[in-house]
Formats: structure tokens, sequence, C-alpha cells
């Protein structure tokens, strides 16, 4: 029956109508999977090593097992945004006489397949064997090993679980960080109790059996989630939803861009993806934190001028990006009506302003490293708003991609929408800025390349309507391309 299954999928994905370009891409994922696999195995190797280097009074599997807690945590954060859970086609299995324990156990197990688990595995194999062969005793190994795995595939289920809450990222995000601001800071090592736990798994290998328990246990637990909902009448019944009605009155100040805002900020509150895109938005907020509290990036400040960007520019970056695709569903409907693609176009460029200005307001707090890093954010939201925004914009004009509303994106999800020409459109963004500031950085001092920096961006506000006007221009003539893009069943 397995066979069965896996021949059903390779003919699914052999006969699409994106098989080739699908094809091209998960070659490339898989080069990517051994790339960062073998940077995994490396790390598995080095870990021993490392952690008696850096902690040299205390045993290096102690030391692992403190800070276990943490990777637990971060791929479990990593799980919710990153993991493409697999999806099986079942409606036309429930016609046919096989037993759904034998589609359910089929789909479950799909999940352990996941690059995920096979991360854990190339970290934690390699690190398992330099500890045998330093000596440590092998059933201890071996059990805390296979804890590890245990443990590994829980998350995978666990994952599966709360796909569909952002209850996970509710708790797991502030949990996160605030045992690493604790441990960071001195006030409290929470890495202690917990590693005790850990540290109790190795001690006692008999104890393994609770991370098999708990496997078990979330496996069922999955088996009966799925199974309550297996029913032909479940599967193509149309759920009800109470809309909640917002007065976005307000909003009318804006004139005839009012209702398109209006729109997106429905279209944001009420739909799982946008929600989505805007919490990971947020997070682009401490994107600072990685480069400016790194001695070394102070002396690269065109890696700052990037960083600087990055901080306001989250929200354009991961909507902007995906315009027109947000309005896929009803996009046809929308260009039936007598509106102007102006003001269309308009909109999304007010509502990714706001965002930027927003998120310029919420990065504050980083005076605290001084007024010139600070500067630096300042002229990078002025690109973001001048010029980045439009570059923005005019790459959506070549992404002709569908977004389901209510799915969350996952990793290497949507891969039939690669697009090389939305890469080579995307480096303006990444490179424009560096260049604009570290050239007058060079040739003058710090202070001009963040003036260079700032006034990129108020020659991109004085000529706001010429480049809108261009970018519609775009956007008109591959309107028909775009309507039969979002209307091809996928």
């Amino acid at each position: 029956m397995i066979k069965q299954f896996l021949s059903l999928e390779w003919k699914q994905f052999k006969r699409a109508s994106y098989f080739q370009k699908g094809l091209v891409i998960k070659i490339f994922l898989i080069l990517g999977a051994l790339y960062f696999g073998g940077i995994a195995l490396f790390m598995g190797v080095g870990m021993f090593f490392i952690a008696k280097k850096a902690i040299p009074e205390i045993d290096p599997i102690v030391t692992i097992n403190n800070f276990l807690i943490y990777w637990f945590l971060f791929e479990l954060l990593i799980r919710y945004f990153l993991q493409q859970l697999p999806v099986l086609n079942v409606k036309p299995l429930m016609t046919i006489p096989i037993k759904r324990d034998t589609v359910i156990h089929y789909l479950l197990g799909k999940t352990t397949l996941s690059f995920f688990n096979f991360l854990s595995l190339f970290l934690f194999l390699p690190f398992s064997i330099v500890l045998l062969v330093k000596g440590y005793p092998v059933i201890n190994v071996l059990c805390w090993f296979l804890s590890i795995i245990f443990l590994t595939l829980s998350i995978n289920f666990l994952n599966f679980l709360v796909n569909k809450s952002n209850t996970v990222f509710y708790i797991a995000a502030p949990l996160l960080l605030g045992l690493v601001a604790l441990e960071f800071y001195g006030i409290y090592a929470a890495s202690e109790p917990i590693g005790i736990a850990f540290n109790t798994l190795y001690n006692q290998p008999y104890l393994a059996i609770i991370p098999l328990a708990l496997l078990v246990l979330l496996y069922k637990l999955n088996f009966k989630y799925v199974k309550k909902g297996f029913y032909l009448d479940d599967a193509v019944s149309k759920k009800v939803k109470v809309v909640e009605a917002t007065d976005l009155s307000w909003f009318d100040r804006f004139g005839s861009i009012a209702p398109f805002l209006k729109n997106d900020i429905k279209l944001i509150w009420r739909n799982a993806r946008p929600k989505q895109t805007m919490m990971m938005s947020f997070m682009f907020l401490f994107y600072g934190l990685i480069f400016y509290t790194q001695d070394m990036y102070r002396e690269m400040p065109a890696i700052l001028a990037f960083a600087s960007m990055f901080i306001t520019g989250g929200f354009l970056m991961t909507f902007g990006q995906l315009v027109p695709s947000w309005d896929s569903e009803y996009y046809k409907m929308l260009m039936s009506q007598n509106i102007p693609y102006r003001q269309y176009l308009e909109s999304k460029w007010y509502l990714m302003v706001v965002a930027v200005a927003i998120s310029f307001v919420l990065s504050t707090p980083y005076i605290y490293f001084g007024w010139d890093i600070f500067g630096m954010i300042a002229a990078g939201a002025l690109f973001n708003i001048g010029l980045n925004s439009f570059l923005t914009l005019f790459g959506g004009a070549l992404n002709r991609m569908p977004v389901e509303l209510n799915t969350k994106a996952k990793a290497f999800s949507n891969t039939n929408g690669f697009n090389p020409t939305q890469m080579l459109i995307a480096l303006p963004k990444f490179l424009l800025p560096m260049g604009l500031f570290y050239i007058p950085y060079k040739l003058v001092n710090f202070e001009t390349g963040i003036l260079v920096l700032a006034l990129s961006g108020v020659v991109g506000i004085v000529f706001k309507n010429f480049f809108l006007r261009k970018i519609e221009n775009v956007y008109q003539d591959g309107k028909y391309k775009t309507i039969a893009a979002f209307s091809e069943k996928k």
C-alpha cells in the first residue's frame, strides 16, 4: 500500500503543469539541504571540542545538555514558520476500499521525512560518535542520542498539531527571548535547572523511555485529530465564519484610495497568511541586534547600512513583494471594475509607507547604540519610503503566483513561483543602500554617507508621481497575463 501511495504522488508531481520548473527548484533545494546538512555534520563533530574549550572546567556533555533547551525552542519556532507539512489529496481515497487508518499512518509518516528532523540527526550523531571515541559509556551515549531523536520527532508532531494556531508563537517566542535575555545579563541561568533534566537522561539511560512515551502520545493525538476530520462530508463541506465588522471610517481622509486601504487592513486582520507576514515583519525590528552588538561589524559600515534598511523595511519587503498576489482570489473581479490602476498602486504604496514609519518609531530604543546608528536607521527608513517601496512595487508586477490567504507560508512552498527575474529585481534592494552609503563614506566621512542615503529617499518621494506612472504602465502591460495566471488551477 505504501508503494501505491508513493506511485500516486510521483504521478501527481510528474504530470503537473509546473513539473519542469518544480524539478529544477527541487534540485536546488536538495543542494541546499546537502549544504546545511554538511554544516551540521561539521558542527556536530566540533561541538565537543568547542564546549571543552569554552568551559574547560565542565564536562562537554554537561555543557551541551545545559543549552539543549535553547536548541529545541529555536527548532520549534523555525518549524512553525518554515516547515512545510505534507499534503495528501484524500478525497479520491475516501471513495475506494482503503482503510482510513492506513492513509493517516502514511500521512503522519511523511512528516518524519522532514529536513528539520534530519538536521538534528546530522548534528547530534557526529557528537555522539565523538563521545564514544573519547571513551564515554556506550549505553549512556546511545540512550541519550535516542532521547534527542525522540524529542525531535515529538516537536515535529507538536508542530503538526499547533500549525494552524498562533498560540505556539505567542508562547515560544517570548519564552525564548526571555530565557536568552536572563542568561545573557546574568539575572537567572535558566539553562541550569533544565540542563539537570537532560543530564539525568544521560546519567540514567532507562529514562529514555520518557521521551519515547511523549513521542507515542503526540503521535496518537495527531492520529486522533486527523481521523476526527477524515470524512467525506467534512472534506467537501464549506466552513462558515462569522465576520466581525470593524469601523475603518477614519481611512476616508485618504480620499479615492481609502477603499483600497480598508480592503488591505481587513485582508490582514481576517486571514492567516497576511497575519503571519505582519508578525514576521515585526521580527525584522530585532535584526539590528545581530550587527550592532558585534564589534567586528563596527568596522564594516556598509553592512550596518544594510542592517539599518532591514530594521524598518520588514513589512515592505514581506508584504510588498506579494503585490498584487494578495488580491489574486478576486483579482479578476477587481480588474473588471472602473478603477484606475494608479489608485490601486498608490494605496499599496501608502500602506508600506505607514508600516515603515511605525517601524521607525518602534526602532527608537536603538538610540542606546549611539546617535550615529540611529541616524543610519533614519536614513534607511527614508530610503525604504523613497526608493525601496517603488522597487518593491515594480518587482510585484513580475509576480504572478496566486496566494492562498488562509494558508500559512512555509519553507520551500509555492516553489512553482520561482522567478529568476524577480531575484534580479531584488538585488538593488540590498546592494543600492550599501552603495549609496559606502561610496560617500569612503570619499568623505560617515555623516556624508548617512546624508546621501537619506537624500536618495527624499528624491524618490519628490518624484513619486513619476515612479508610480512608470510602474503603472508596467502593470497595465501585464494586466491580462496576471489575470490568466491567477485564474490557472495549480
